[in-house]
């Protein structure tokens, strides 16, 4: 199967399934259910889930049964985007085309919308623990990773060393941290997360976590390099922001050619340890070269 109609078939199978957890319920605020699916529903790339669905493919798990992992990863993705959009965080007016969530339903639901999302998530995870004990106990594991790489010390660390530093007085080292945490931290976490979930080995989870660690950072490469030379109709908000905000990217330090040479250097790295999945991980390996190689 070509990789795009794939990619697409994986697209509407995470979309159906967050559909299916969307929370129902007649003692729940109506307002805030439309503001929750409002963002939630509105596009994306779907990659966390994919990928998290990807990698218990390649340690030959159940793809069923990591399902509400992928469902909730989404959902804490999306809330933190609601969130980063609100004026006291980045200040955006559109996401994926669409006027961003607080334009739409005013800031303080667009809090609680994020605030929902996020615990609805842990809601879907716990509600789901197998009953078997050696997969709950992997399954925990799984959620563990995921509430870890959310947190402090992942994508919420990035986020308030990316607010400590928005006037773009930082040195590289910071730089880093922040692309890691905020944005690479929930990519790793999202195959660990799947193959922890399916009984992964150690080198299993080892090649899946480095593969993770050069996606997640590259990912974030592209993102600044979009900002600078992307199309704004494709990717559905404005462009210049990090110059607007005075923010240092990698763009800005090794200027463009070094830039996209380091997202280079970081696929072939990645892709080189999928090897040992064979053709297990071809899919994975082409959502890799999607990642670096997107215009939106």
């Amino acid at each position: 199967m070509e990789f795009d109609v794939q990619l697409k078939e994986s697209i509407k199978e995470v979309e159906n399934i967050l559909e299916e957890f969307l929370p129902k319920g007649k003692d729940i605020p109506k307002i805030i259910i439309e503001a929750m699916e409002y963002s939630l529903m509105n596009g994306g790339k779907r990659l966390r889930p994919i990928l998290l669905i990807e990698a218990a493919k390649c340690v030959e798990g159940d793809k069923n049964k990591v399902l509400p992992l992928a469902c909730a990863i989404e959902m804490i993705h999306t809330y933190s985007l609601i969130h980063d959009d609100l004026p006291a965080m980045d200040d955006d007016d559109y996401r994926r085309g669409k006027l961003t969530n607080h334009k739409v339903f005013g800031e303080g639901m667009s809090v609680l919308a994020g605030d929902a999302l996020l615990n609805y998530a842990f809601e879907i995870m716990l509600t789901h623990i197998p009953e078997n004990y050696k997969e709950m106990m992997n399954y925990l594991k799984a959620v563990k990773e995921i509430a870890y790489a959310a947190g402090i010390q992942g994508m919420i660390g990035g986020q308030v060393k990316d607010l400590e530093y928005k006037e773009g007085v930082m040195d590289l080292e910071t730089l880093q941290y922040i692309h890691i945490h905020k944005t690479g931290a929930l990519i790793k976490a999202s195959l660990r997360a799947g193959a922890i979930a399916s009984g992964a080995t150690k080198e299993q989870l080892k090649v899946l976590t480095v593969f993770g660690e050069k996606i997640g950072l590259a990912f974030q490469i592209v993102d600044d390099i979009l900002d600078v030379i992307g199309d704004q109709k494709k990717l559905g908000k404005a462009i210049g922001s990090d110059q607007k905000n005075h923010k240092i990217t990698y763009p800005s330090v090794y200027g463009l050619e070094r830039s996209q040479q380091m997202i280079e250097k970081l696929l072939q790295e990645a892709l080189n340890h999928l090897k040992l999945f064979g053709s297990k991980g071809q899919f994975l390996g082409e959502l890799g070269k999607f990642i670096c190689k997107r215009e939106y």
